[in-house]
């Protein structure tokens, strides 16, 4: 299955397995189990979506937004326990405006589910990692 590299954003190939000890990338060498949420811009947004072959979860938030920050650690919780089944992913629609825009983002934060570059569900409102975890194991591989 193709990987987007979480650090480099270069395309790997890797073997479909249900658990893995170990998987590099073969550009930047660095581990594509690496869980933590990468952020993501209107440079890099495309490629990651559509090249990603694992769901990739987004939380479009901004940084003064009190909902956003009290799931911020429920969203990396919950990014931990799906390690080349989901990409987490994060965009601050205020750096990233054209993206909020792009995708009607009309209160945040907002969860978006895609699946081979289609947005396949849409969450409004902070989510618990409960919520989060049951959302992403519906979509994961």
């Amino acid at each position: 299955m193709k990987i987007v590299c979480p650090h480099c954003f270069a395309l790997n190939n890797v073997p479909k397995k249900e658990s893995y000890k170990k998987a590099n990338c073969g550009k930047c060498k660095q581990s594509l189990l690496d869980t933590k949420p990468i952020e993501l811009t209107n440079a890099n947004f495309d490629e990651v979506i559509v090249n990603s072959e694992i769901s990739v979860i987004v939380d479009f938030w901004a940084p003064w937004c009190g909902p956003c920050k009290m799931m911020a650690p429920n969203f990396e919780r919950a990014a931990t326990q799906f390690p080349l089944k989901a990409l987490f992913a994060k965009v601050n629609t205020e750096n990233e405006q054209n993206l909020g825009a792009r995708f009607g983002i009309r209160s945040i934060p907002t969860i978006i589910v895609f699946k081979n570059g289609r947005e396949v569900e849409r969450v409004s409102g902070a989510l618990d990692i409960n919520s989060l975890v049951s959302l992403a194991s519906k979509h994961s591989n």
